[in-house]
């Protein structure tokens, strides 16, 4: 006879339904485990033998085999324990054989029969939730759980031995509650900025059309400050996007306790990150900072001093709004919308182009410090201002700047504008200008002749890629979007251009 219990595997934020089926038949004792087990699977029979002891059951001598189908996909990750050990406590006569056959099962399993939190326990739950199944998982994984929705059936339970009481009925174990809701709060405020009121209109831009920035500018003149207050001017994430964060931060096992956040991700990674940390992989193919970012922000301060490699490998993501990664054995795909920040000095000692400093490389220090980023990357970036040192002047006596919750009530009537305007077109998945497709991106932006001409001139003169001119349409569109205007202007055109490429007002 074979006992069967549902368990997942996870590919990407997908959770696919994996079938554990326990055989114990006469036999030389063995216990093995089949079906593409990882090192984490595979030990999980000493696992599972021990809690079973510390429960008051013992395997019996015979031969015991576990399998994992479907046996071809790969299995990872010790939430499998739970599962194998349902499944034999089921074979022996410890539960009801049907008992859980209902249920998606998963948890790892301590010697001493105590349950313990694993990862990817929201996305385990959504993919119960749409097969009309329950789950069963640890109690501290139980408030993720609960996220799920009020019709799921939910059984978290601490051991063992307080799962099997739950489920021959002696002692039922309440559900639990979904953890609680967090909001938007102390985020560093924009009235803290001295002077840079180019970089704060930029800012205001960036966050209005979700547009990528790159700021350049001598060290202390406030780039990082810029940009880690951008959060603060960004509008919460609505419920589908919510869900789509913290399912990738359960995946990656970064949803502490199961509380979920309407602050939108800032992702800040350190410039020695490997490509593998960056946009995903590793042995156990795990989401990267691009895919933590989903929805949010990745800021890259110092970005020369990333691995060139690096740095190119984003821009698949930055046009795809995803990533994907390929195994011998495996193709794995993460979400990754995010909008990109990026600050760097404009040389190696951070102070060429600074009054009253000369580089004693000359102007090769810059240009070999600048190199380093590729023009197809560089092709990616809307926004390209510099954020010049402050002065005293600037520090000294001078009234505080606009609050980040004045320039947040221009962002969302703009970022509303948009939704409205992509709706109308019949366009549900985009909410942002820069998000916008290029045959999109030509409807709703529609420049008059004078526009248009003065657009035409400038891709001429300066070469512009294809690229280069839908994004200069994007920008061009949320400048008006900020401005109240339907339709775009050439002031409109002129201001978009001059911030991607770094010259006057024309």
């Amino acid at each position: 006879m074979v006992t069967r219990v549902q368990t997942v595997a996870f590919q990407g934020i997908d959770a696919v339904l994996v079938d554990v089926q326990v055989q114990v038949a006469p036999g030389l004792p063995a216990f093995n485990i089949v079906g593409l087990p990882d090192k984490a699977v595979a030990e999980s029979k000493e696992r599972v033998r021990a809690a079973l002891i510390a429960s008051g059951l013992s395997l019996p001598p015979k031969r015991i085999t576990i399998n994992l189908a479907p046996a071809d996909l790969p299995k990872e990750g010790s939430h499998y324990d739970l599962p194998i050990a349902l499944g034999l406590m089921g074979a022996i006569g410890a539960v009801a054989s049907d008992a859980v056959q209902n249920f998606l099962v998963l948890g790892e399993l301590a010697l001493d029969g105590r349950i313990s939190a694993v990862s990817g326990t929201l996305p385990a739950a959504i993919a119960a939730n749409s097969h009309d199944m329950g789950i069963i998982c640890p109690a501290q994984s139980g408030p993720e759980a609960a996220w799920a929705g009020e019709e799921i059936e939910i059984i978290a339970v601490p051991n063992l031995l307080a799962l099997a009481n739950h489920l021959s009925g002696h002692q039922l174990a309440a559900r639990p509650i979904a953890a609680k809701y967090s909001t938007t709060k102390n985020l560093a405020n924009l009235d803290e900025i001295r002077g840079q009121e180019v970089a704060r209109r930029v800012l205001e831009i960036a966050a209005a059309g979700g547009h990528n920035m790159l700021m350049i500018g001598p060290p202390g003149s406030g780039k990082s400050m810029l940009a880690a207050r951008l959060p603060s001017i960004l509008p919460p994430l609505n419920p589908r996007e919510m869900l789509d964060v913290s399912m990738i931060r359960s995946i990656a096992g970064e949803l502490s306790g199961g509380q979920i956040s309407d602050q939108r991700p800032f992702r800040n990674p350190h410039h020695s990150a490997s490509m593998a940390a960056l946009v995903g992989g590793g042995l156990k193919v795990r989401p990267g900072e691009v895919s933590l970012a989903h929805n949010g922000v990745l800021f890259l301060d110092e970005l020369p001093e990333f691995s060139p490699q690096v740095i190119d490998s984003l821009r698949q993501p930055l046009e795809a709004g995803e990533t994907s990664i390929a195994r011998a054995n495996a193709r794995i795909t993460y979400p990754a919308r995010f909008q990109l920040v990026a600050a760097m000095n404009p040389c190696k000692c951070g102070m060429a182009g600074t009054p009253g400093h000369t580089c004693r490389r000359g102007d090769r220090c810059a240009g070999d410090y600048q190199a380093r980023i590729s023009g197809p990357f560089l092709d990616r970036i809307d926004l390209r201002i510099d954020v010049p040192a402050v002065s005293a002047r600037d520090m000294i006596g001078r009234s505080k700047s606009e609050s980040s919750q004045q320039v947040a009530k221009r962002v969302n009537m703009a970022r509303k504008l948009q939704h409205e305007r992509f709706l109308s077109h019949g366009v549900f998945d985009v909410h942002t200008n820069a998000a916008a497709s290029p045959s999109l991106i030509e409807k709703i932006a529609a420049p008059d002749k004078e526009s248009q001409n003065l657009l035409l001139a400038a891709a001429e003169k300066f070469s512009l890629s294809a690229r280069a001119y839908h994004r200069v349409l994007k920008v061009a569109r949320t400048l008006a979007d900020l401005g109240g205007a339907k339709n775009i202007s050439r002031p409109h055109v002129a201001e978009a251009l001059s911030y991607r490429l770094n010259i006057p007002f024309s």
